[in-house]
């Protein structure tokens, strides 16, 4: 009775993804083994390996990686301070940590836009002070800090949670055995919180790689993301095959990557040294 009523309560979510998931990834998969004839190749899969989407793909890795480590140098800290403050009620912490989320995206970064631009507010400050100005608009630091103001929230939470789940009998145990601070984060915070940041790897790394909005607007087009070149195939171009042949190749790239970070994040978990 139970496993029939469970799977009625899961048939729409089984028809959501079939529907929404499965069936546009077929459509892509196939559209990636095809030419405009409909004839098998696989011409669209190795287009990855062109100087041009090589280059892309490079710096939306490079960009992503960067990303995803200021993420984590921001997030960490955070999250250890939080433990160790003496707040009651860190829900409020919380929700100012993710009340940004509430805002649309595309407005968070047409608001960072604004900021940054060369006759943004932070210039205008810095002129106001007799300082030269902040040349950040359309260059790589731009589209770095704005998947890091956009992306944060997905690390801040996972490893906040990660490091509040933390048993405070150990912690207590290895101040016993002789621990000063720098050990307890070290051998007991860190290891024991890597799942989190393997989770908010996955959230940061993965829309960071596949990115084409802010490097749109932050940019200014002139720093091509693979997501770009994808994006452009598909709306300018209208070349849906090599359009999916790059997405399919990004896809199982990121997966791939999705899959290392995950696994060297657990096996590093295990070992935990007082």
């Amino acid at each position: 009775m139970n496993r029939s009523r469970t799977r009625f309560l899961a048939t729409p979510y089984i028809i959501w993804v079939i529907g929404f998931t499965v069936i546009p990834l077929m459509f892509i998969v196939s559209k990636s083994l095809t030419d405009e004839n409909g004839s098998l190749t696989l011409a669209n899969l190795l287009a990855i390996f062109d100087p041009l989407h090589r280059k892309a793909l490079v710096i939306s890795v490079l960009l992503a990686f960067l990303s995803t480590v200021i993420c984590i140098l921001i997030a960490y800290p955070l999250a250890i301070i939080l433990r160790g403050s003496r707040l009651t009620d860190k829900n409020l912490i919380l929700f100012i940590l993710i009340l940004p989320m509430w805002m649309n995206f595309i407005l968070r970064i047409l608001a960072l836009q604004l900021l940054i631009s060369n006759n943004g507010i932070i210039n205008n400050m810095l002129g106001h002070f007799g300082l030269p100005p902040l040349a950040i608009i359309n260059t790589p630091a731009a589209i770095v800090l704005g998947m890091v103001y956009d992306y944060l929230p997905y690390m801040i939470l996972p490893v906040l949670n990660s490091v509040l789940a933390i048993p405070q009998d150990v912690i207590e145990a290895a101040q016993d055995l002789g621990s000063d601070k720098k050990h307890v984060i070290t051998r007991i915070i860190i290891p024991l919180s890597l799942g989190g940041v393997g989770s908010g790897i996955t959230m940061v790394f993965v829309p960071s790689m596949t990115e084409f909005v802010i490097a749109n607007i932050l940019g200014g087009g002139k720093i091509q993301l693979l997501g770009n070149i994808i994006e452009q195939e598909f709306t300018v171009t209208r070349n849906w095959n090599l359009g999916s042949g790059l997405s399919v190749t990004l896809m199982a790239f990121v997966l791939i990557t999705s899959l290392i970070f995950g696994r060297g994040t657990e096996d590093t978990a295990t070992g935990i040294t007082l």
